[in-house]
């Protein structure tokens, strides 16, 4: 006994005996459907894999948590770092500027964001490359 489903699929899609030409339609809508889910499925694993990889690279480089002081900045930022890498779950700390500037050109002014950090520690940062905790090279340069 069948299942009533692809008895009513076959009944449907073999030809009869003088309509061949529906049975060609049949098997070309049917091979079109199976391509396109195919390529659904295959465009949205590689954007998946793009989107996580992307987001892995993002949060590797940035900072998850920033503390800002105000305008004069924070006077004791090496106590307050010390402090902050007393908890077991932070990896790293360090200062940073944040400022904001103009630049021109001839007749072109542009506003910028300026973000500047010590050289010096600047391999406390535990950067992603490859897979790999480590300072990238390119880093430096950037």
């Amino acid at each position: 006994m069948r299942p009533y489903e692809l008895y009513v699929g076959l009944r449907y899609t073999r030809a009869k005996r003088r309509t061949h030409f529906i049975s060609f339609i049949s098997f070309i809508s049917i091979v079109g459907i199976a391509l396109g889910i195919w390529a659904l499925i295959s465009v949205m694993s590689v954007m998946n894999g793009f989107e996580k990889e992307i987001r892995a690279r993002i949060l590797g480089a940035a900072a998850h948590i920033q503390i800002m002081g105000s305008e004069a900045g924070i006077a004791d930022w090496q106590g307050l770092a010390a402090q902050v890498k007393r908890h077991p779950e932070v990896v790293a700390a360090a200062p940073f500027v944040n400022a904001q500037g103009l630049l021109s050109t001839g007749s072109t002014v542009r506003g910028v964001f300026v973000r500047g950090d010590r050289a010096a520690l600047e391999n406390n940062y535990p950067m992603r490359d490859d897979g790999e905790n480590g300072v990238r090279d390119d880093y430096r340069h950037a």
